[in-house]
């Protein structure tokens, strides 16, 4: 990638007006303040090392982090995906409008990819598109797939991932949280607990669920679930502990993020060759698990 026109004090000033949800270097001293800092870990996650010739699409890109990674790693070309207007998500009935506008302001109409494109002299497309909306028709089809942190936020996952696979020809990366309670409890059985109250936060289950999840949308498994833990960015305060924290669920994935990192797993998949075809644009109607070393 190549330089930028812009210069350091006035990227510093750019930087500094936005909320970042990714923690980026761009340029020297220019760091942006993300909620999560996914450059510790970027060698953790299973996409190859080299994507040389690879068309890639990385699916609710926000800030464009693995967007740029795939770039950064030779792919010929890549598409990024983002649902820009949070009106747009999967809010639960009765969501609290400061909640909106909270995530709102984060999400900043992308403002934070464009200056990040720009600074970092991508050629990253950028669409606007929900992953509901994906079609090979219109987007074409992809060697390399990257997904990650969005099924928790989706009220129908299956759903989506089989949207994924009407676009994805070759290989499937996805990334996602994962409730570290039912992670120890429920190794092989798939698990998981809805929310879905307020706030677009739906399903958080174990490895084992994440891969079921990917089964059921018609991908079989290549490798088996890695965890892996994201470290709080520059723009997350970490949660000292203190008396009563850990009795809410909230205040037990609070303390985990600030003492060991946002708790993930990855599975890589493929299309199944057998699978159902997707009717539509629109998303349907509403494994053992082995963890190893990144």
């Amino acid at each position: 990638m190549g330089g930028t026109d812009t210069s350091a004090a006035t990227l510093a000033v750019e930087v500094e007006g936005l909320e970042w949800y990714h923690t980026l270097e761009l340029a020297p001293d220019v760091i942006t303040p993300g909620w999560l800092d996914t450059r510790k870990i970027a060698h953790q996650v299973p996409l190859p090392a080299s994507l040389s010739g690879k068309r890639c699409l990385d699916v609710a890109t926000f800030n464009g982090f693995w967007a740029f990674e795939m770039e950064r790693r030779g792919a010929a070309e890549v598409v990024g995906i983002d649902v820009l207007d949070p009106a747009r998500w999967d809010w639960p009935a009765g969501s609290d409008p400061e909640t909106i506008a909270t995530l709102a302001a984060r999400q900043a109409g992308g403002r934070g990819f464009e200056i990040a494109s720009r600074a970092l002299g991508s050629a990253v497309e950028r669409l606007e598109r929900s992953v509901y909306d994906l079609d090979p028709d219109d987007i074409g089809t992809f060697d390399v797939v990257y997904l990650g942190s969005l099924l928790v936020h989706l009220r129908d996952p299956v759903g989506a991932l089989e949207c994924v696979r009407s676009v994805c020809s070759g290989t499937l990366v996805v990334v996602d949280g994962v409730d570290p309670l039912l992670s120890l409890l429920f190794r092989r059985l798939p698990v998981a607990t809805l929310d879905g109250i307020g706030r677009p936060w739906w399903w958080y289950g174990n490895p084992a669920n994440l891969v079921q999840i990917v089964r059921a949308a018609g991908f079989d498994v290549v490798e088996p679930p890695r965890r892996l833990y994201i470290p709080p960015g520059p723009g997350q305060q970490t949660v000292p502990l203190r008396p009563g924290l850990l009795r809410t669920r909230g205040g037990q994935m609070a303390f985990m993020v600030s003492w060991k990192g946002d708790p993930h797993a990855s599975v890589v998949a493929r299309p199944r060759a057998l699978a159902a075809p997707v009717l539509g644009k629109q998303a349907p109607p509403s494994d053992d698990f082995r963890a190893r070393p990144a």
